[in-house]
């Protein structure tokens, strides 16, 4: 494919320590949330937003923040991120219609130094600072990384109700968050993935479609995804036992 071709041609001038740019994504409309905003909903004492901003403000390998979310959560995030000193937040702009077109409106505002892009879900509080530094790491020299953990359950594939498949359980992998790009990588995978109109549902897929290789990293069970009221509960257990 011509776009891989023309990474892959490029010469690339490597940097001792790139400039890592932290895309977090906020943008959904917690549709599976039973009318709770997950984003600034309280979680102990702060609001979730804030523990999904502090691996990255706390790590030496990032140099800043930025901030994709709803045009109504963007007064409240701002106000959020000056009274906590996260002062790597440097942008907090507005998401588009999809996923994508979120993080290409992140990838945008990034600061033109950028070397890398670690993509991360807003509803992802309690990533490990270890995981963060690994990924970053492998992207530095492989391209594009991302966490991801072994699936424990026996996976079925199915049509109608009826199992048509067993996949080695092995070989299955659930991936998680920050996904992290070499960032003109990403940006031209993920725009040429908008224009033909294909639904990604993370960003690795982008990057997967014009053949670059994605490696894993290790991830971590703590690393979930808030996506239901549910696992608030989850949520609340952790940071008790963080806190302990």
């Amino acid at each position: 494919m011509d776009l891989l071709k023309k990474f892959l041609g490029r010469k690339k001038q490597e940097r001792a320590t790139p400039f890592c740019t932290a895309v977090i994504v906020a943008a959904g409309t917690a549709s599976r949330m039973q009318g709770i905003d997950k984003i600034l909903c309280p979680m102990g004492n702060y609001p979730l937003l804030l523990y999904t901003l502090i691996p990255f403000q706390n790590s030496d390998s990032v140099d800043e923040i930025v901030i994709v979310t709803r045009e109504d959560l963007m007064l409240p995030i701002g106000d959020l991120c000056r009274r906590e000193g996260m002062h790597k937040v440097t942008r907090i702009v507005k998401g588009g219609a999809s996923r994508t077109e979120s993080v290409l409106e992140g990838l945008h505002a990034a600061d033109p130094k950028a070397d890398l892009v670690a993509i991360h879900d807003g509803a992802r509080p309690f990533l490990p600072p270890e995981v963060l530094e690994h990924t970053i790491e492998t992207a530095r020299t492989r391209g594009a990384a991302a966490p991801a953990i072994p699936v424990k359950d026996t996976i079925k594939v199915a049509k109608d109700g009826v199992v048509q498949a067993t996949p080695d359980r092995s070989a299955l992998f659930a991936v998680q968050t920050p996904q992290v790009f070499e960032i003109g990588l990403i940006q031209g995978a993920l725009a040429h993935a908008l224009e033909e109109g294909a639904v990604l549902t993370d960003d690795c897929s982008a990057v997967e479609r014009i053949g670059f290789p994605v490696c894993l990293t290790q991830g971590s069970e703590d690393n979930l995804k808030i996506t239901t009221p549910r696992d608030l509960t989850w949520g609340e257990a952790i940071l008790a036992e963080r806190m302990r």
